[in-house]
């Protein structure tokens, strides 16, 4: 297998095949997924004119949003006291 990396993508592919063809394969990932990460092109193991494409995607940062006092919200740290006071003095009710 060789390797090379290409606007920030890991590609390993067939020492056999040309670059330009590996590139035409991370091309065609590339349109479908946009935060590409990590590419492995390999011949299918039944039959080599079919092509196996194995790919990792750049996770997507999240932030943790909850329904607080009627309001959604990510954290209470930007809330004035009174309603952080609001916030800490209402009634909790566990499942």
């Amino acid at each position: 297998m060789r390797r090379f990396e290409k606007d920030g993508i890991a590609v390993k592919y067939p020492a056999d095949m040309k670059v330009e063809e590996a590139l035409s394969y991370v091309e065609h990932l590339r349109k479908k997924h946009a935060a590409l990460k990590e590419v492995e092109i390999r011949y299918a193991e039944d039959d080599e004119a079919e092509i196996e494409l194995k790919f990792k995607v750049k996770g997507a940062p999240f932030e943790r949003i909850r329904r607080i006092t009627g309001y959604l919200v990510g954290t209470t740290e930007r809330w004035n006291d009174a309603k952080q006071a609001e916030e800490r003095d209402r009634v909790k009710h566990n499942l």
